[in-house]
């Protein structure tokens, strides 16, 4: 959830709790003192101060039934402030994998070999410790008896592990006699609903927690003989940055 819908329903929540204690309040005629009679909004501001434990003395309860609703409110509402400020603390603190994949797959030769690339990248500035990728294919296949299945292959890619993943990192599965991908066409992969699942996960160096990601290319993300636009650089100073303004880009290959 958004951090704006996050507040929305606090506050929802909050409104809703205090507007059925305003009501319970109001059930029994005079249940607090200095309340004008059977005035709502009188009730719903004693129920907000009751919740919150302020107090300010204007308004308090008078009978024994106003006080059992005080306190079982008090109690209630203690456990709600602490739910929320937990809540909270835990959106605050849990890490998020900044990273983000390309658009489009590619297949292209890379030495004399026909090759499914992809490149992810990490947009924090830190680190992403013992960094894991692994790759899967899910198709359609017709079984011997005509049945339709969805059938799942694990993708071999020349590097899964990488113990310090900060910039990008090229993923890439040769397509020989053993790779779903042998003898494929785009129109063939069309046809059998190819889907490529891509899963991240890692260490955060910040916060020392597990980390992950997924992405999915569908067959029309698959784009044949492109190549991926280089995007790293070098500064004076010898420091390498990302143009993620390319990071998308692909050259068709000549020859």
């Amino acid at each position: 959830m958004p951090w704006p819908g996050f507040f929305a329903a606090i506050a929802v929540a909050y409104g809703l709790f205090n507007l059925v204690f305003a009501t319970l309040y109001l059930l029994q005629p005079g249940a607090v003192a200095n309340a004008h009679p059977g005035s709502f909004a009188d009730a719903f501001f004693f129920s907000v101060q009751t919740m919150a434990t302020i107090g300010y003395g204007d308004m308090h309860p008078a009978t024994l039934y106003a006080n059992v609703v005080v306190s079982v409110e008090v109690l209630l509402g203690l456990t709600g402030f602490a739910l929320g400020t937990s809540l909270m603390f835990a959106r605050l603190s849990r890490p998020t994998a900044r990273v983000i994949f390309s658009r489009k797959a590619v297949i292209v030769p890379n030495n004399g070999v026909p090759t499914l690339m992809f490149r992810a990248a990490n947009q924090r500035r830190n680190q992403i410790l013992e960094a894991h990728i692994t790759v899967a294919v899910l198709r359609d296949e017709v079984s011997g008896e005509g049945v339709i299945m969805r059938r799942f292959y694990d993708l071999t890619v020349a590097r899964s592990h990488t113990p310090m993943f900060s910039l990008t990192w090229m993923v890439m599965h040769e397509i020989d006699e053993k790779s779903p991908f042998f003898r494929c066409t785009p129109q063939s992969l069309a046809a059998t609903d190819l889907q490529v699942v891509v899963t991240l996960s890692g260490i955060d160096e910040t916060f020392a927690q597990t980390i992950h990601t997924r992405h999915s290319y569908g067959a029309a993300d698959i784009v044949w003989n492109h190549r991926f636009a280089d995007i790293l650089s070098q500064l004076e100073d010898g420091t390498r940055v990302i143009d993620y303004r390319r990071f998308d880009d692909l050259v068709p290959i000549t020859g």
